[in-house]
């Protein structure tokens, strides 16, 4: 690992207060032209006690606003300091966990993974049109059927046509002959660009797809493509469960990644992360964006810099060490869920490095499912499968309830 480290509270809390202090005050500063200030004081109280020992607490209060995109010009000077902060954040995700080269990346911390999945799409489809003459109706997305929902949503937005690939019901994997056949029918009706949506696994079963599955079906018809990987879940656990995975910007076919750091990293709700390569983000740029310094070049515009403050205070909190020994419990205790269903006869669905178990629906009665808060793959009738997260506040003690109800129905 290059940049990423752990540190003590003392340095965290130290780093924080020169960033925000590198920051406009708008206690101190006169700064008449931002249509932005601090939090309100009749409602959230800037000077409480508390907040000098809890650096994220007093970014929110400062409210930095990290508009633009701060790994590519210039940038608004009022935040530059917490604006660095995201540059640290971006760099140890880019260079030390998904291996990109130094510099060659660009990304930004989003409102969360259904915006940076957008993202991707919008850059895809832009970089088509702008380097091939593409017109919408000659581009499209490929996906597997347990793809976020995010991914038909940008489709919808974006005016471009889906394919939803099936898979295999029992392992997850692509049916590459559907695929195959998907690709030559889309060809043979006007389709010549594909954006590939490759999952680093999914919401519902934690699986991970093979990306040359797709990618020796589009080059078999000679077709041109851009391949994103959401990792929106697995971002966070599969690159360090599994030292062997391709998933990476050490793939040269692999052109952006989201991950989300509000699910397994537990920061706020509404962050996301989403990096590309460099040469792919301008094609999403505002031009009428005239009174922001800089490129606007993100689909929400305006966003926290807390969120990009929590990031940082996770990532050099644990270190690089303290990550994988985290990661490596989950792991450990999704193994014993894992022995326990064996030994009952349950049979259920586990990517091997990840830490999510999808049990068919058929061994779970309702009531079970209700009180510990399963969560099937489909809400009403035809549901046919149920799932258990393991996240940080799921020990065995918890998973043995459970087992321990299922095993009073054999």
């Amino acid at each position: 690992m290059r940049y990423w480290k752990k540190l003590s509270h003392k340095e965290l809390q130290r780093r924080i207060e020169k960033a925000l202090s590198d920051n406009v005050d708008f206690n101190t500063d006169t700064s008449l032209g931002y249509p932005a200030s601090k939090l309100d004081d009749k409602v959230f109280y800037s000077d409480a006690p508390f907040l000098k020992d809890a650096p994220t607490l007093k970014t929110y209060v400062a409210n930095p606003n990290h508009i633009g995109c701060h790994t590519i010009g210039s940038s608004e000077v009022a935040f530059t300091g917490t604006q660095e902060i995201e540059r640290e954040v971006l760099r140890v995700l880019a260079v030390d966990v998904f291996k990109c080269k130094e510099e060659q990346y660009d990304g930004y911390i989003a409102p969360g993974g259904t915006e940076a999945n957008i993202q991707a799409m919008w850059v895809f489809r832009n970089y088509f049109e702008n380097h091939f003459n593409a017109k919408n109706n000659e581009i499209a997305i490929l996906a597997s059927e347990d793809t976020h929902y995010s991914i038909p949503k940008g489709s919808n937005l974006l005016n471009i046509d889906l394919f939803s690939i099936p898979v295999e019901f029992e392992n997850r994997v692509i049916n590459v002959n559907v695929l195959d056949d998907i690709v030559k029918k889309a060809k043979e009706n006007g389709k010549k660009y594909f954006i590939v949506i490759t999952n680093m696994a999914t919401t519902m079963f934690g699986s991970v797809d093979d990306m040359n599955i797709y990618t020796s079906v589009l080059e078999k018809y000679d077709l041109p493509y851009k391949l994103h990987i959401d990792g929106a879940y697995g971002g966070f656990v599969y690159p360090f469960s599994n030292k062997e995975s391709t998933l990476n910007f050490a793939n040269p076919k692999v052109s952006s990644i989201t991950i989300d750091a509000h699910k397994m990293l537990q920061a706020p709700y509404g962050t996301g992360i989403y990096l590309c390569r460099k040469g792919l983000i301008e094609n999403v740029l505002t031009k009428e964006a005239e009174y922001v310094e800089g490129m606007d070049l993100t689909l929400c515009g305006s966003r926290s810099g807390a969120n990009a403050i929590a990031v940082w205070m996770i990532l050099f909190t644990y270190g690089p060490y303290g990550w994988y020994e985290k990661v490596s419990i989950l792991q450990m205790r999704t193994n014993w869920l894992c022995k326990q269903l064996d030994e009952l006869g349950i049979k259920y669905f586990r990517e091997e490095k990840m830490n999510i178990v999808t049990i068919h629906a058929e061994y779970i009665p309702e009531d079970i499912a209700v009180k510990y808060h399963l969560v099937p793959q489909k809400h009403g009738k035809g549901n046919k499968w149920y799932k258990v997260v393991v996240m940080d506040h799921v020990e065995i003690d918890n998973l043995m309830q459970l087992t321990d109800a299922l095993k009073e129905l054999r």
